[in-house]
């Protein structure tokens, strides 16, 4: 028996939705019924054709509303100018690969802005919303990397935790109502971004595209296999299914295997020059319990060229 969510009457708002992720779920909760707000920080027309062809094809309401989500008024008059919103997904996210002492400021405030704070002040527009309608979801896309860390990434990796840690309280302050709010963490997803840094990549390490994905982009996830957009859309409206109404205040993995590798034990094992740690699964070894990946990478970093950065989740 297949299993299907109608989302008939709910309205999403799904920030940083012109492409990618954010796209892939807005399309699918129009299939299930829902109406969608999509968002991003241009106002070009391609992005209200991309409103337009949900719209057509899944018989919905579908709009698209500009707003910078660098911005809290912004990030705010967003949900006030959707009218209504139901089912709220924070997903605009950016990128920036650097060490501590050489991340530039703005680019710290940059991330942190877009990827932590924005999901704070939409959520707090659209809870009374969802309070005066007796009913809300609250799905927050996160990443591997909000279980987990990756040195030169600090900026993403504080914000992606604290969104974690957001959903958290979202869950516990709306835990006695008919309201849900949860995190999906995603390993690498096949999006068009993704895509678009295969070529320069095999180029860099005279690889086959195969060899690419499986060895150097898909290391650290075990399934060698990208998660689709359409797979975390179909995991989003799963969670704002009457199914998943008990489901609250939890992060959901769709990486492959990745935090689950990472949190594996690590036992300590003698060597000819001491004691040393080393990884259960196999990996390569670090200096402490839970050190062996961010060792290995910088390691990697030191011995032979930069890692390639394509962003998890994105």
């Amino acid at each position: 028996m297949a299993f299907t969510v109608d989302l008939s009457g709910k309205t999403a708002v799904i920030t940083g939705s012109n492409s990618g992720i954010g796209l892939g779920i807005a399309q699918e909760l129009a299939k299930a019924g829902a109406n969608v707000v999509l968002n991003s920080f241009t106002d070009r027309k391609e992005d209200h054709a991309l409103a337009e062809e949900i719209a057509n094809v899944t018989g919905v309401e579908a709009r698209y509303i500009k707003a910078d989500m660098s911005k809290g008024d912004e990030c705010r008059k967003l949900i006030k100018d959707a009218g209504v919103c139901d089912i709220l997904i924070n997903n605009a996210g950016i990128q920036h690969v650097a060490g501590i002492p050489e991340f530039p400021a703005e680019k710290w405030d940059a991330i942190i802005a877009i990827n932590l704070s924005s999901a704070f002040h939409t959520t707090a527009v659209a809870l009374p919303m969802m309070r005066e309608a007796g009913w809300g979801r609250v799905v927050n896309i996160a990443s591997a990397h909000g279980l987990t860390a990756s040195p030169y990434k600090s900026a993403y990796i504080a914000a992606k935790h604290g969104i974690v840690g957001l959903t958290k309280t979202t869950a516990l302050e709306t835990a006695e109502e008919p309201i849900t709010a949860n995190t999906i963490c995603p390993g690498y997803v096949l999006t068009p971004l993704v895509e678009s840094q295969i070529p320069d990549t095999m180029k860099e390490y005279d690889m086959s595209r195969e060899d690419v994905i499986k060895n150097v982009m898909l290391k650290r996830q075990p399934s060698k296999e990208f998660a689709t957009v359409e797979q975390m859309g179909g995991t989003t409206a799963f969670l704002c299914s009457d199914a998943a109404a008990q489901i609250t205040g939890t992060a959901i993995s769709v990486d492959g295997g990745w935090t689950a590798l990472c949190a594996r034990r690590r036992a300590k094992s003698p060597t000819p020059n001491g004691s040393i740690w080393r990884c259960k699964a196999g990996g390569p070894m670090g200096p402490s319990p839970g050190a062996c990946w961010t060792v290995c990478c910088r390691k990697k970093r030191l011995r032979s060229r930069a890692c390639p950065a394509p962003l998890p989740g994105r």
